[in-house]
């Protein structure tokens, strides 16, 4: 939801498994220089245009459907607890990105990465609005990162595994 002060609540449409199909994701677990505080990461964001009647805008629309869904807020704001959106299913790893009907399948995690979220561990969720291709390597997906945080075009909130689906 976006509010504007001359204007009513803008609602955007959490999108579904047609869009999400062109997402890319990346996770991973950061030391910060000690095994004792791991953070947990989980990067959503979409691959360039390249579908009939698929633009900048309409991925940029589809992302921000999921960030509102999810109670997401801008990086540069405190990050908020946006409730257990991790669903375990045997090896795979879910993701309620707020559509009543569906979820999205996660790419196959680090065995360390699941055993932080199993064992209560909370995880980073960031959706980036700017374009990133599938397959890029950890550099790319830090350059990344950095970048669409210092231009506002990420955003964020702290989530956990969800005991039951």
């Amino acid at each position: 939801m976006t509010l504007h002060s001359d204007t009513a609540p803008t609602f955007r449409a959490v999108p579904g498994p047609g869009f999400v199909a062109g997402c890319t994701v990346s996770t991973w677990l950061d030391m910060f220089g000690s095994p004792a505080t791991p953070v947990a990461y989980l990067l959503v964001g979409h691959a360039p245009p390249r579908r009939i009647n698929e633009t900048s805008s309409s991925i940029e629309d589809g992302l921000m459907g999921m960030v509102d869904a999810m109670r997401l807020r801008p990086s540069a704001e405190r990050v908020p607890i946006v409730g257990a959106r991790l669903i375990l299913r045997g090896r795979f790893v879910l993701l309620d990105y707020g559509h009543p009907s569906f979820t999205m399948r996660l790419p196959l995690t680090a065995p360390e990465w699941r055993a932080h979220v199993i064992a209560g561990g909370h995880v980073c969720l960031t959706v980036g609005l700017d374009a990133i291709p599938p397959g890029v390597g950890p550099d790319a997906v830090s350059a990344y990162v950095a970048r669409v945080c210092a231009t506002g075009r990420a955003y964020m909130g702290a989530t956990t595994f969800r005991s039951r689906a």
